[in-house]
């Protein structure tokens, strides 16, 4: 049988009361100033049954239907940066990871951004989940909240794990590029896909760590119970033990989540290794540089000594070598020695250079 909720609409003199949105656009600008300061958003609502309808409804009303306060509400703001978070509470779960922005309670799913190209996927299964668990009700192993909590788990390890396979796509052929060739542009592409996998990888523990939370806190566990502590209180009665309970498989979430983690982790060292081999190809280059610096200057002091000699021998003065009377083999012992010394004087620089000869 379908499942009876409260009425969409509320009193007239309801200050914030939840409804479907009207047919006429036109609103005048007070009106408009007035839903603004109210906070009236268009949510989604899809209820046990997988009908979907969009209401426009202010803090005020939300916090009245889901029984949360103002500060849960305040996670859900697109306006503000939160966290991935995974909130439960008396009456409600609060889910806000990456695109997925929703309040579960034992009845219904209010989804905020639902019009964002990026939830509508999400949208579609999680209505086709409500459908199949509405209609396998007498069968169900799974109350309500968890069947859409699942849908918000996996849609949002499938995103992350997507991202980084499409980022390690990417990685690996720029970081390949890099290491044949070392240019701006490169070192550019390498920069912001290392950019890219710091934030990546900082969403992704950001959500495994909720959900490492969720399997290590039972007392967090039992707050997301919604449905049998709805029963509980229809029957006033409070028999049901945690141990008798059908938990999700939450621990499969935290396998995907753990195991996009380690990918990036992997993609993180190639690219540490990547850039200690850039940095070694680098310092390399500069040792040649510096190599070919003193090439240059023992070059340049040689060249200067034939000029120095040249233009000693260009003087018009008589010297003594060149006499054919006077030399004999003690000057020519001098110019070997000389010779040797120039040359002893070449190998220990090429020595203190590291420089091969």
């Amino acid at each position: 049988m379908r499942n009876h909720h409260p009425s969409l609409s509320k009193p007239d003199d309801d200050p914030d009361p939840i409804r479907p949105p009207t047919a006429n656009l036109t609103l005048s600008a007070g009106v408009g100033l007035r839903k603004k300061a109210a906070g009236v958003r268009p949510w989604l609502l899809l209820d046990s049954t997988g009908q979907a309808q969009v209401v426009e409804a202010g803090k005020h009303a939300i916090m009245r239907r889901t029984g949360l306060p103002a500060r849960d509400l305040r996670i859900l703001d697109p306006l503000l940066s939160y966290p991935s978070t995974v909130l439960g509470r008396e009456r409600a779960i609060v889910i806000n990871l990456e695109h997925i922005k929703a309040i579960i309670t034992a009845q219904e799913v209010l989804l905020m951004n639902s019009r964002d190209p990026s939830v509508v996927p999400f949208v579609e299964e999680l209505q086709s989940r409500i459908l199949c668990h509405y209609q396998a009700t007498k069968s169900q192993v799974l109350p309500f909240e968890f069947v859409a909590l699942e849908a918000c788990l996996e849609a949002a390890c499938s995103c992350l794990e997507n991202e980084a396979k499409t980022l390690e796509q990417e990685a690996h052929p720029a970081l390949d590029k890099l290491t044949s060739k070392i240019s701006t542009l490169n070192l550019e592409r390498v920069r912001q896909i290392k950019s890219r996998l710091v934030a990546i990888t900082g969403r992704v523990q950001k959500v495994r760590d909720e959900l490492e939370h969720l399997l290590d806190d039972d007392e967090d566990m039992a707050e997301m119970y919604l449905t049998e502590k709805l029963m509980q209180q229809l029957e006033n009665s409070s028999t049901s033990s945690i141990n008798e309970r059908d938990d999700m498989d939450d621990e499969a979430y935290f396998v995907q989540i753990d195991g996009t983690l380690n990918k990036l982790s992997t993609l993180r060292e190639y690219v540490d290794d990547t850039e200690d081999y850039i940095n070694i190809m680098l310092d390399d280059k500069q040792n040649h540089l510096l190599q070919m610096g003193v090439m240059l200057t023992t070059a340049t002091l040689v060249v200067s000594a034939f000029v120095v000699v040249a233009g000693i021998f260009g003087m018009n003065i008589n010297i003594e070598l060149f006499d054919e009377h006077k030399s004999g083999m003690q000057e020519f012992l001098w110019t070997v020695a000389c010779i040797l010394f120039f040359v002893n004087t070449m190998r220990y620089a090429s020595s203190a250079g590291n420089i091969n000869i």
